[in-house]
């Protein structure tokens, strides 16, 4: 009989470096919250900018001064979804949704995916990607 993987649940700590004011530790992400952060971070994290691990992070930001059509959103798809496949693993992606949002000039990004080895059900992460200069 295969073995199922289980955990316990997940935490990291908020990149806003805030303290709790009850005990002045650093304020930590659990679970679902953690999951979703980590996503953002993976997305938004240019290939390189860790000095450690160059590989770590996607091109999307390569995509955001392209054309805002469905090739361009193709593009996006495919590289977000390698990105969460290969770096982030304690989550299965189910569908990627970009849709052009044409009268902004952004993307409107849906991400579903399900946490492995905590019963929660499926998480839906929704954003927009924009050219920032």
């Amino acid at each position: 009989m295969p073995l199922e993987r289980t955990s316990q649940g997940f935490k990291d700590l908020s990149m806003s470096f805030l303290t709790n004011p009850l005990n002045y530790d650093l304020i930590a992400l659990n679970n679902e919250t953690a999951i979703s952060r980590s996503i953002r971070n993976l997305i938004f994290t240019v290939n390189g900018e860790r000095i450690y691990n160059q590989n770590l992070g996607s091109r999307v930001s390569r995509f955001l001064f392209e054309n805002i059509d469905e090739n361009t959103a193709i593009a996006l798809k495919d590289e977000i979804e390698y990105t969460i496949v290969n770096f982030e693993p304690r989550v299965e992606l189910l569908d990627t949704i970009i849709v052009p949002n044409y009268d902004n000039n952004e993307f409107n990004v849906t991400i579903i995916y399900n946490i492995i080895g905590i019963d929660v059900p499926s998480q839906q992460l929704t954003f927009a990607l924009e050219p920032t200069r």
